[in-house]
């Protein structure tokens, strides 16, 4: 009696757990990307040169450089302007705004992480075209 009521209490508690782990944050990038015309068109567009892009699982890895201080203070979105190019594969335009107000003279180069998981299109790839830059990259999903 005393097993039974010990592998009652085990199974009780085995079908009590869920796994949740991975509903918090699909990706593990360090920004999402902005999904809004008027932010395309309005957003701060202060001096940024994109030196690369490349996609990573969900995340676009944008490696990029702006003269200033040290970059601590700067205000990056990766903004798409929301339209969708009918074409094969189908096209997305966006943009990496910076605001920047920074008076040094040193140029600062860093890398982030953009979510891009929320520019899935149907099918399985999109091409993104980095408008403030000659960058473009296929993504496959």
């Amino acid at each position: 009696m005393k097993n039974i009521l010990v592998l009652l209490l085990i199974g009780v508690t085995i079908l009590s757990c869920s796994n949740d782990d991975d509903v918090a944050n699909p990706t593990n990038c360090d920004f999402t990307t902005l999904v809004d015309a008027s932010e395309y068109a309005d957003a701060p567009s202060d001096q940024v040169t994109i030196n690369s892009v490349a996609i990573a699982d969900n995340c676009l890895k944008v490696n990029f450089g702006a003269s200033g201080c040290d970059g601590n203070t700067w205000e990056l979105k990766l903004i798409d302007s929301e339209s969708v190019f009918e074409s094969n594969p189908p096209q997305r335009n966006l943009r990496l705004s910076l605001k920047n107000e920074e008076a040094c003279q040193a140029f600062i180069t860093q890398e982030l992480d953009f979510d891009i998981s929320n520019l899935q299109v149907e099918g399985n790839q999109v091409l993104l075209n980095i408008t403030n830059s000659d960058q473009t990259v296929l993504y496959e999903y």
